[in-house]
């Protein structure tokens, strides 16, 4: 058929762009296997945070305290926020997991959110097959 440049380029970007979000899921779901292997189980305080006019964060996710095992006390922003089905409510606890190594790196125990993670892999995958599929039509 012959697109010409103009079709060779939306292939190319739509095959760069679904790789991208394949990386992106690999990276992700490496990084939660990693962290249920190495992360140190302890539970976490959970401390509402004020909103600041420039967070667009919605919905807004708390921060986590907690003491790491050589008695440092590490406050991060949750990786996840609180819902109405699985609420992080000011003043309570939640089990998570963190990296020794660096102690921000956190997984808050059940709540890991690797579907998202597939979702990535899988958008990935059928991208970069639209993408091939779009090429050997056009070129």
């Amino acid at each position: 058929m012959g697109g010409g440049t103009a079709g060779f380029a939306v292939v190319v970007f739509g095959a760069l762009g679904g790789v991208v979000a394949y990386l992106a899921g690999v990276v992700g779901l490496r990084e939660l296997r990693r962290l249920r292997r190495v992360g140190v189980p302890v539970r976490a305080l959970v401390r509402e945070r004020a909103a600041a006019p420039e967070d667009r964060a919605l919905p807004p996710r708390p921060l986590l305290q907690f003491e790491t095992e050589d008695g440092r006390v590490v406050e991060v922003f949750s990786p996840v926020p609180s819902t109405a089905r699985h609420p992080l409510p000011d003043g309570g606890f939640v089990p998570v997991r963190y990296d020794p190594a660096d102690p921000r790196q956190v997984l808050v125990d059940g709540r890991e959110r690797a579907g998202l993670e597939y979702g990535f892999l899988a958008l990935g995958v059928l991208v970069v097959l639209g993408s091939i599929t779009l090429g050997a039509a056009v070129l």
